[in-house]
């Protein structure tokens, strides 16, 4: 089930009226993609605010066509549709230069009929020639029109009182700090937005089977038993030579923005596609950046089997993905619903993993038994002596070595380090940081 924490606060309108600047204004940073063309936000992109100690969140939307003449632009109307049902307070944006247009009356027409607090915002109100064109946005009967210029910031201070006006008071707020983060990664068409839909048990996100249809990381805040969850959908990651667009190029970022804050990434692969060069750079990003991982192999109800098939896509994946060989590896049918709770235990098990603290005595102990059997390295009789090591972080868990001679420590020898450590504590999912420093820089000898 979702979880509510704070009032929520939706921005709608038709296209190309502003919204996604008007949010980010509210929201103090470029969180949404912002274009100069209609259409750019499909998805429901949600941030966190505060004005005046009242916490909200913000959603932006994609813009209303109530006559949609595609099937993502019907998409897009049933998101909105679900913004506007989950929202405590509608922001309705219009285009103050424009004026009142057709698709302005049916947005309105659709507004009085959803029962919902609404402040009707008149945007793009830089001269006094558009202020004084307001007024003929009362026809709307959506109340009195706000003006204000999203784009440099006049009367977002007046729209952010109107806003925490409008709230019902604030109810006790849950921490979030219990919540592990998912980042649902991969190259575009891979079966991403199915597999949050499909955990979500809704259509959270728009799903076609054209490439590149989700293009902001979007979050979605759920509980599974006990646990809280944020699950963020991310844009497919092209080859940069294929980033041909200003869109495609933020949307990237945001994909790679979805990464750095997660707990785990779910690096999803296509079945039939086996693991391609693009995904081995999206798994590398995750990687380097010591999230906790699983490899997803998805549509793999299209996979023809024997008894076999899964031990050889086992040796293939572990071959093109040798620096992740710790992530472990789930088949899953996205669509189907397949091993989803399966999937989910292992999330849950990988985030323990990748915060696991080792005390410092069980943690020297079993380094001294790995050096006992098996001397680090010597280089012309000098020999590097391993001290002692302390962990000295988590996500991920970061330990460093006390040793003699540092320079001694081959890559070989670290490995190997590393191997005893896992198999003592198992950091199952989780990459491994090992700093190695001089044990004089300790007071050692």
């Amino acid at each position: 089930m979702p979880v509510a924490e704070k009032p929520m606060v939706a921005i709608v309108g038709r296209p190309n009226v502003g919204k996604s600047t008007l949010f980010n204004r509210l929201a103090g940073a470029r969180i949404a993609i912002v274009e100069d063309q209609p259409g750019v936000t499909r998805d429901r992109i949600y941030a966190d605010c505060e004005w005046q100690q009242h916490r909200f969140t913000l959603i932006d939307t994609g813009g209303i066509k109530t006559s949609p003449a595609d099937v993502l632009e019907a998409a897009t109307l049933d998101n909105v549709k679900y913004a506007i049902e989950e929202a405590d307070l509608i922001i309705a944006v219009v285009d103050a230069r424009a004026g009142v247009t057709t698709l302005d009356l049916e947005m309105a027409d659709m507004l009085r009929t959803c029962d919902k607090r609404i402040i009707l915002v008149a945007n793009k109100v830089d001269t006094q020639e558009a202020e004084a064109g307001i007024y003929e946005f009362y026809q709307l009967a959506l109340g009195d029109p706000l003006p204000l210029s999203a784009e440099h910031g006049k009367g977002i201070g007046d729209l952010c009182d109107l806003i925490v006006a409008e709230l019902p008071p604030p109810a006790g707020e849950e921490e979030a700090g219990d919540e592990i983060k998912v980042a649902v990664i991969g190259r575009p068409n891979v079966g991403k937005s199915s597999l949050v839909n499909a955990i979500l048990g809704r259509e959270r996100v728009i799903v076609s089977d054209i490439p590149g249809t989700t293009r902001d990381a979007v979050d979605t805040h759920f509980q599974r038993h006990d646990q809280k969850f944020v699950i963020i959908d991310t844009a497919g990651i092209r080859r940069k030579a294929k980033v041909d667009t200003p869109v495609e190029h933020y949307s990237v970022l945001r994909a790679f923005k979805a990464v750095d804050r997660s707990d785990v990434c779910l690096i999803m692969i296509d079945a039939q596609d086996g693991v391609t060069e693009q995904d081995k750079k999206v798994a590398g990003y995750a990687h380097e950046a010591g999230k906790a991982s699983i490899i997803v192999v998805n549509k793999w109800d299209l996979i023809t089997k024997d008894g076999s098939t899964m031990s050889r896509y086992d040796r293939l994946i572990r071959q093109e993905l040798a620096f992740m060989s710790y992530a472990p590896i789930e088949y899953i049918s996205a669509t189907q619903g397949r091993r989803l709770n399966e999937l989910l235990d292992l999330v849950e098990y990988v985030a323990q993993q990748h915060a696991l603290r080792i005390t410092t005595g069980r943690l020297n102990e079993v380094i001294q038994e790995a050096v006992s059997l098996r001397e680090p390295p010597t280089d012309k009789g000098v020999a590097a002596r391993l001290r002692y090591v302390v962990q000295t972080g988590v996500k991920p868990p970061t330990f460093l070595f006390f040793v003699t001679n540092p320079h001694l420590m081959h890559f070989s020898y670290r490995r190997y380090l590393e191997n005893q450590l896992r198999a003592a504590f198992g950091f199952v999912g989780t990459p491994l940081v090992m700093n190695f420093r001089s044990a004089k820089d300790d007071g050692g000898n």
